[in-house]
C-alpha cells in the first residue's frame, strides 16, 4: 500500500516529498485550515499564510486581528483564534518547537481527538 501510495498521492504543498522528513509547521498549519472545508478551498489560503508567516515564531508574533483578516472566507474563526494561540503556547511553553507527547499536544488550543 505504501508503494502504491507513493506513486499515486496527491502533490500537496504540506506534504513532504518522498524520503523527505515533514515540517511539523506545514502539517499543522494544514489540518487546521483543512477541518471542515476542502482542499481546494485551503490551497490559496495555505499559500498566502506560509507566504506571510513561514514559521511558528511569525505566527506566533502576528497580531491576531491580522491573523483574523487572513482567514477571512475559510469560517469558523474559532480555528482561526486556536491557530494563533496554540502558536503562542508552542512558542511560550515549548521553545518554538511542536511537544513529542501525545498529552503535551493535547494541551494545546485548538488540538483534539
Amino acid at each position: 500500500m505504501l508503494a502504491w501510495y507513493d506513486r499515486h498521492r496527491r502533490l500537496l504543498p504540506w506534504r513532504a516529498a518522498p524520503g523527505e522528513r515533514a515540517d511539523p509547521y506545514r502539517v499543522w498549519l494544514s489540518e487546521i485550515m483543512l477541518q471542515q472545508t476542502t482542499v481546494k478551498a485551503v490551497a490559496p489560503y495555505y499559500a498566502r499564510f506560509l507566504a506571510r508567516w513561514p514559521d511558528l515564531r511569525a505566527l506566533a508574533a502576528a497580531p491576531l486581528a491580522e491573523v483574523l483578516k487572513s482567514w477571512a472566507g475559510l469560517g469558523y474563526y474559532a480555528r482561526a483564534r486556536n491557530l494563533h494561540a496554540c502558536a503562542r503556547a508552542v512558542v511560550e511553553r515549548h521553545g518554538g518547537n511542536f511537544p513529542a507527547s501525545e498529552a503535551a499536544l493535547r494541551a494545546l488550543p485548538g488540538i483534539g481527538d
